[in-house]
Order: C-alpha cells, then sequence, then structure tokens
C-alpha cells in the first residue's frame, strides 16, 4: 500500500499499473499531476495466505487557483491478493472527502503551521 502512494506521490503511473491485479487493471490511468498529496495513514491491514485488506485514509491538496486550495481525503478500504511473490492491488471502496480546516487548525499539508500561515492565506 505505502509504494502504491509513493507511486501516486511521483505519478509513477505505470507503477500503479504494474502493482494492479490484471483481473481489474484499467487499460490506462490518467493522474492530475497539479495534485499535491500530503500523507497517508494505514488504519488498519489484514494479511491471510494469499489475501489481504488495507484501511487507509491519505490527504491530498487540489489547487483552485494561486490563491486558493481545497483539501480533500480519501478513505479506502483496499483488497490485494498475493501472486508469484507479489502483492497486485484487486480492488477497493473509496469515499473521498473535502477537508474545511479552521484558521488555527495545523495545515493538512504537513508543514507543521497553521493553516491561516500556510495554505489558507
Amino acid at each position: 500500500m505505502r509504494s502504491r502512494y509513493s507511486a501516486f506521490v511521483l505519478a509513477n503511473a505505470d507503477y500503479l499499473l504494474k502493482s494492479w491485479h490484471p483481473s481489474t487493471r484499467p487499460t490506462e490511468l490518467e493522474l492530475n499531476l497539479e495534485d499535491v498529496w500530503c500523507g497517508l495513514k494505514v488504519l488498519n491491514s489484514e494479511q491471510l495466505t494469499a489475501s489481504g485488506k488495507v484501511h487507509f485514509q491519505a490527504i491530498f491538496k487540489e489547487q483552485v487557483d494561486k490563491k486558493a486550495a481545497q483539501f480533500f481525503i480519501i478513505d479506502e478500504n483496499s483488497n490485494f491478493v498475493l501472486e508469484a511473490g507479489h502483492w497486485f492491488y484487486v480492488d477497493g471502496l473509496p469515499v473521498i472527502t473535502q477537508l474545511k480546516p479552521q484558521r488555527n487548525d495545523i495545515c493538512p499539508c504537513n508543514t507543521g503551521l497553521k493553516f491561516k500561515k500556510c495554505c489558507g492565506k
């Protein structure tokens, strides 16, 4: 799961497709290169003999214009299978919601600054 998140951060569509199980893999994958990935939290994982499940949350920032950005959180329960010594993503149920940080909240972009001093300017 972490390697797939890193591939999203690096906009590495080739790796994402290679790590996607052939039974559910799309023929092509178009990534939004303007999205900025801010963090990943693995909430739960379960490994069986040849399958696994990962519940994670990932935060990303979408730039609306030069001054405004919106943050979103993806909450997904993903299914993986182990074949020939490699884990492949099969499918997941993503739920995407917009984060609305308040002025004095820590900015979701992980600078450690308050939102009003960072992305909320």
